[in-house]
C-alpha cells in the first residue's frame, strides 16, 4: 500500500503536512466524518494521484479559524488528477485518465441531481443536502491537497480531458475548472447575462475575474468590476472591464458615470466574506 501525505488544518492560522491513510473503497472514520457516513461502501469510486490543486478562499476561512473545522481535517476541494485505480462499479472512467474534479460532490441519481442541482445532492451528506471535499460540515469526504484522493461516483463526478498530453501543457490553467472558473461563470449565467447585457461585479478577486470573463463569453457589452484593491482593478482593466474603486467612489455614481444611468442588467456578488 502506498503512503499518502496531505495538508491538514491544525488550528487557527496553522496547517501541517501529515501522513494519512491511502484511500480505500470505504469511507472511514476521521476528522469531520459524519457518523452516518462511516463504513459507507464506495464501489463506484476512483482513486486519483493528485496532479494539481488550488488553495481556495474558502480554505482560508477555515485556516483563519472562522469555522468549526476540526483539527486534522485534510483540506482541498479544487483537484485535478490522474486515475490510478477504479472500483468495480465504475464503467466509463479508466486507469490513466487525466481528470478535473468538480468541487461539489454529487451522486447523479437523486431528484436534485436529475434537475441539475448537484450542489444540493441528497445522497452524499447526512448533515444536509450538498457536499464537498475537505470542508467543514460537508460529510467528511477527505480533501485533495494530498498525494492521493478518493472520488465517489466517479463516472458522474469526473470530467475527463480528451487529450491528456495537450491538457498537461496547460494544466495550471485547467486546474481552475474544478472550482474557480465555473463558480464565476455560473454566477454570470444565473444572473441572466446575455448578448448586450451590462453587468456589475462586486469583487475583483479570482472568482470575480472568472465571472467577468464569463460575462464577456456570454456576450455582455459592458462589464463593470468594483473593488477597493488597486492592483485587482488594474488587472480587470487589462482585459476590457470598466472599473470602480469603491474606496473612492459610490458604486451607484460609478455606474452612472460609465453607463449614463444608475442601473445594470445583471449583477454578481463575488466578495465572499
Amino acid at each position: 500500500m502506498s503512503s499518502n501525505r496531505a495538508i491538514a488544518y491544525k488550528g487557527p492560522g496553522k496547517v501541517e503536512v501529515i501522513d494519512i491513510d491511502y484511500p480505500t473503497y470505504e469511507l472511514k472514520d476521521g476528522p469531520g466524518v459524519n457518523p452516518d457516513n462511516v463504513g459507507r461502501k464506495l464501489p463506484h469510486a476512483a482513486i486519483l494521484k493528485v496532479v494539481t490543486t488550488n488553495i481556495c478562499g474558502s480554505d482560508q476561512h477555515m485556516v483563519r479559524g472562522r469555522t468549526t473545522a476540526p483539527v486534522d481535517l485534510v483540506l482541498g476541494h479544487e483537484i485535478t488528477g490522474e486515475v490510478i485505480e477504479t472500483g468495480p462499479g465504475v464503467e466509463f472512467i479508466q486507469k490513466g485518465d487525466l481528470v478535473s474534479v468538480p468541487f461539489n460532490i454529487s451522486c447523479g441519481r437523486c431528484e436534485m441531481c436529475k434537475t441539475r442541482r448537484t450542489e444540493i445532492c441528497l445522497n452524499v451528506n447526512p448533515d444536509r443536502p450538498g457536499s464537498a471535499y475537505g470542508y467543514v460540515d460537508m460529510g467528511g469526504w477527505v480533501g485533495g491537497q494530498a498525494e492521493y484522493v478518493l472520488v465517489p461516483y466517479a463516472d458522474w463526478n469526473l470530467l475527463k480531458f480528451p487529450d491528456k498530453d495537450q491538457a498537461m501543457e496547460k494544466i495550471l490553467d485547467l486546474t481552475m475548472l474544478s472550482d474557480i472558473f465555473p463558480t464565476g461563470f455560473h454566477g454570470a449565467v444565473t444572473a441572466g447575462v446575455g448578448p448586450g447585457s451590462s453587468v456589475y461585479i462586486a469583487g475583483a478577486g479570482s472568482v470575480g475575474t472568472a465571472a467577468a470573463v464569463g460575462a464577456q463569453l456570454l456576450g455582455a457589452s459592458v462589464v463593470i468590476m468594483a473593488d477597493m484593491n488597486a492592483e485587482r482593478l488594474e488587472n480587470a482593466a487589462k482585459f476590457g472591464c470598466e472599473t470602480i474603486d469603491v474606496s473612492k467612489e459610490d458604486p451607484r455614481e460609478g455606474i452612472a458615470r460609465i453607463l449614463g444611468r444608475e442601473e445594470v442588467d445583471a449583477g454578481v456578488d463575488a466578495v465572499g466574506f
